[in-house]
């Protein structure tokens, strides 16, 4: 009983080992890839924005 015990747990241990689990550094390489992102979609959301009124307004008069 022993023996099938200490197989099933060295088992385990190695499946838990081998599972791709989330942790810190692919949080941080996240981060590294959306911050740029988050920062540069607002400043294009307004300057569609802009642009879009501004041809509007132009086309118009």
């Amino acid at each position: 009983m022993k023996d099938w015990w200490k197989k099933k747990k060295s088992k385990m241990r190695k499946n838990n080992k081998s599972k791709e689990a989330y942790n810190f550094g692919d949080f941080m390489l996240d981060m590294l890839l959306w911050l740029p992102e988050l920062i540069v979609f607002p400043i294009r959301v307004i300057y569609w924005v802009l642009r879009a009124l501004s041809k509007n307004i132009f086309d118009t008069f």
